[in-house]
């Protein structure tokens, strides 16, 4: 929008010195185009009055006359009289089309060598009459007037114009600069403050500042941020809340459950309480589930650059052990690209990871292997966890994100159908996507698209 704002008034600048420079200059060149051809064509005619007085001492002043002139202009004077002859020790014109005209036709003749502006010369025949019979002519004068003179002066003309038009210019780009960033700057501390609240910052807010059309705006939104920040501030509030009633209870409930099945012989009994407690474990990891998603969907904390491949072996050291139990191998693959930098706010992709790799891990066959893939492009970086399971059908794939949907495999077991779910709501919220596909040697690959973060300086 600055680049545009300058364009426009560099523009406008630009056509109003073509306006009014460029006719003055025409103008002047015009002008100085006529006092060149009014003065040698006076000259000109005064020179063929001397000679057509035809006597010896008018020759003579048409003779200093001449010499003057060449010596003082730079002007070269030709005279012939009416049968071609030199007159005196003047040089003698070429016959051409001039002469004839003036010698036969008595007509003066005026040649710039060129249509366009001038030539080298500027070629003035003039024809000499009789001083006793005007209709008598005895000769002709031309003036063979060089114009590189006249050139000079022409670009000094336009030169000028043209460097002073830089000037103007150049010095109208700097005053719209100025004039652009400081029209624009309300527009950017309200652009910056989106970025802010897509990063999850919620305590943005921006001045109120500029025209009366952006003053309105940044109230609006300022007011819209506060609000949006009371919401979610009572919404973490609700969930800490949630978090202390419903776990209490559910806790205190499985501990009554194991003292009844603890004093009780009744294998009916103990039947029905395992069964119970079952549920009760059940329903404890739902809510656990259910307040980990109200805290995903209450982001508030910043996206942070944070090294993929870093925040990936760490977690491979806590779910190693459990890996080992059962002979699945955890590993990391090829990572394209070095060690990237994603965008992601604390603690999500370790979150993200934790519950891809409990599913990955509780899929796969014993002895089976668990790979890690990454790689770096220009503005993200992909993540691909490959499993060796069974995989998933078309439409289990595409149900799969839906919250409480547990497929037929061995997640649906025990698990309580917010995983995935839980997954995508933190990797959206950190403004990347995530796909099911089918593995290349079968099993299931959870493909994350994150965003890439710019390296560190110095590193």
């Amino acid at each position: 929008m600055i680049r545009q704002l300058i364009v426009s008034y560099v523009l406008l600048v630009a056509i109003a010195l073509a306006a009014f420079t460029v006719p003055v200059a025409f103008t002047l060149t015009a002008q100085l185009r006529g006092d060149t051809e009014e003065s040698v064509e006076r000259e000109a005619t005064t020179m063929a009055l001397l000679l057509g007085e035809g006597d010896a001492s008018s020759r003579q002043a048409l003779v200093r006359m001449a010499g003057a002139y060449s010596q003082d202009t730079p002007g070269t004077v030709q005279v012939t009289d009416a049968d071609g002859a030199a007159v005196a020790s003047l040089p003698l014109p070429a016959d051409d089309k001039a002469i004839t005209r003036a010698l036969k036709d008595h007509e003066p003749t005026v040649d710039w060598g060129s249509s366009f502006v001038w030539g080298r010369h500027l070629v003035v025949t003039v024809p000499a009459e009789s001083a006793d019979d005007k209709n008598q002519t005895v000769g002709a004068v031309r003036i063979k007037y060089a114009t590189s003179d006249l050139s000079s002066r022409l670009w000094n003309i336009w030169g000028f114009r043209a460097i002073l038009a830089v000037g103007v210019l150049a010095v109208a780009a700097f005053i719209g600069a100025f004039v652009a960033r400081r029209l624009t700057r309300p527009l950017r501390q309200l652009n910056d403050m989106a970025t802010r609240f897509s990063d999850g910052d919620l305590t943005a807010r921006s001045p109120v500042e500029g025209p009366h059309e952006t003053q309105q705006l940044a109230r609006t939104l300022n007011s819209a941020g506060e609000r949006l920040d009371s919401l979610v501030a009572a919404q973490r509030i609700f969930v800490a809340d949630a978090s202390h009633q419903l776990r209490t209870p559910l806790t205190a409930l499985r501990l009554s459950l194991d003292n009844i099945a603890d004093g009780t012989d009744d294998e009916f009994v103990r039947e029905d309480v395992e069964q119970a407690t079952s549920e009760v474990v059940r329903m404890s990891r739902l809510v656990q589930g259910l307040l980990v998603l109200a805290r995903a969907e209450a982001k508030v904390s910043a996206a942070e650059p944070l090294s993929l491949v870093d925040v990936i072996e760490e977690r491979f050291a806590v779910w190693r052990p459990a890996a080992d139990e059962r002979g699945v191998t955890i590993a990391l693959g090829g990572v394209a690209g070095g060690r990237p930098l994603v965008l992601a706010s604390p603690g999500h992709l370790d979150q993200v990871l934790d519950n891809v790799l409990s599913n990955a891990l509780e899929v796969s066959p014993d002895g089976g292997t668990i790979t890690v893939e990454v790689s770096s492009h220009p503005d993200e970086v992909v993540m691909s966890v490959l499993d060796q399971g069974p995989g998933m059908s078309d439409a289990e794939k595409s149900r799969a994100f839906d919250r409480f949907w547990r497929g037929q495999g061995l997640t649906g077991r025990a698990g309580s159908g917010l995983g995935l779910a839980i997954v995508k709501q933190l990797v959206t919220d950190d403004g990347g996507t995530v796909a099911l596909r089918d593995g290349p040697g079968g099993g299931l690959c959870v493909r994350f698209s994150l965003r890439r973060a710019a390296p560190r300086s110095g590193g």
